[in-house]
């Protein structure tokens, strides 16, 4: 089986070398790989062990994050090495100086891997959410070095878990122990032989907590919001921004401030909202922002700070690839809209169960939604606190996580 794997990530990055030539997310990731042995020789010259956390891309890093500051604080003179498998990972955080190192994840061939860990020869690795590379996972277990997976979530209906995946599933039984976010995850692992779990949530509420708790105004918002109520919208496609555009021109008293996903699709979002008075973020110097309707944030890192400011708030992915993020929207105790491919997200799961979230398949749904939170104020509050209380509750995991580890830390 191990042949028959490492022959497709083969496959695999010959497609992504034939991608390249026409994406540009491909080509980053190819140009980001060049001489990236090279790269590693030198950073890692002469250099005490690190501890390795590898992320596949943005999302996940905001879940190693806490972690890595945790380390950090609690232990300065270690290094950390963060590695990315996405560009859309790397690209935004590779000059992030909270790790020590930022670099990119070489492919999983087996030598690659010794060659990868004989250069850094880290004392653990830990794995966020859904990374698990077989030849790593292979070398770190013949070398001793422990490795773990945090935030870790499964489904019944995971290949891992029927026989096909018994040899995938023989070499997670190695790994030192597994963080995972709910008890059925941990009920999944242990049906394979795999005991070695601990419920702990997902370090995410304690990233946006960090966040949400920190003292800060951004004077811009507060200019364009005035006197309306807010719809915040972050990570949209274009079948969000349809739907956000027309609940928008149906209401009475709201403006909405909207975040593509993709910086590069700025000019495509301001298409659907072309009916409205738009402002850029990157062109607001000297407006009168209290005069629009719409901003849209062409901007990277601000909207989790932005969310603050937000009557309700709408999270984009759902009605496309999947939901993006809306831990950094509920920690503000607000509303949350998203699309109808939400059930892979064990949060939006929970808030939706809870009525603090709502799924809506059409601008009508959500517009019904949103005038009785305009006609019932009870309603309204009501749906604030639960979004509010459910972050509230879910803090914790890093600290569960690092007091396990810690004592395997050189």
């Amino acid at each position: 089986m191990r042949v028959l794997y490492t022959i497709g990530i083969f496959f695999y990055r010959l497609g992504i070398a034939v991608a390249a030539l026409f994406q540009k997310k491909a080509a980053l990731w190819q140009k980001g790989r060049r001489g990236e042995f090279d790269k590693l020789s030198r950073a890692f010259a002469g250099q005490p062990r690190p501890v390795w956390i590898h992320s596949a891309s943005l999302g996940e890093y905001e879940q190693a994050r806490p972690l890595i500051e945790r380390i950090k604080q609690e232990r300065p003179d270690v290094k950390v090495l963060a590695t990315f498998f996405s560009p859309s990972g790397y690209e935004v955080r590779k000059n992030d100086t909270l790790p020590d190192y930022v670099l990119y994840l070489p492919m999983d061939f087996p030598r690659n891997v010794r060659r990868f860990l004989d250069i850094i020869n880290p004392q653990m690795a830990i794995f966020v959410k859904y990374e698990y590379w077989y030849n790593y996972l292979q070398e770190l277990s013949l070398r001793n070095i422990p490795f773990y997976h945090i935030c870790a979530i499964f489904r019944p209906g995971q290949y891992i878990f029927k026989p096909v995946g018994n040899w995938f599933a023989a070499h997670l039984r190695r790994s030192s122990g597994f963080f995972v976010q709910n008890e059925e995850s941990a009920q999944l692992l242990k049906s394979i032989g795999i005991p070695q779990c601990t419920v702990c949530g997902d370090t995410r509420f304690d990233r946006v907590h960090a966040i949400a708790s920190q003292p800060y105004s951004l004077d811009f918002v507060e200019a364009f919001r005035g006197d309306s109520r807010l719809i915040v919208t972050g990570s949209t496609w274009a079948p969000d921004e349809q739907v956000l555009a027309t609940v928008l021109s149906r209401l009475q008293g709201y403006k909405m401030i909207v975040a593509p996903h993709e910086l590069q699709r700025t000019e495509e979002t301001l298409r659907f909202f072309n009916a409205f008075k738009v402002v850029k973020y990157s062109e607001m110097e000297g407006k009168n922002l209290a005069e629009y309707e719409v901003l849209v944030l062409d901007t990277i890192g601000m909207l989790s700070k932005v969310y603050k400011y937000s009557t309700l708030s709408y999270v984009g992915g759902a009605f496309k690839t999947g939901l993006h993020n809306i831990l950094e929207a509920a920690v503000f105790g607000v509303p949350l809209f998203f699309g109808p491919k939400y059930q892979k997200f064990n949060e939006a799961m929970e808030l939706v169960q809870q009525k603090g979230a709502f799924s809506i398949t059409s601008a009508e749904e959500m517009e019904g939604i949103v005038r009785r939170f305009d006609g019932e104020p009870d309603f309204y509050e009501k749906t604030c606190a639960i979004c509010r209380h459910y972050v509230e509750a879910n803090i914790g995991a890093c600290d569960m996580i690092f007091n396990h580890i810690k004592n395997s830390i050189q």
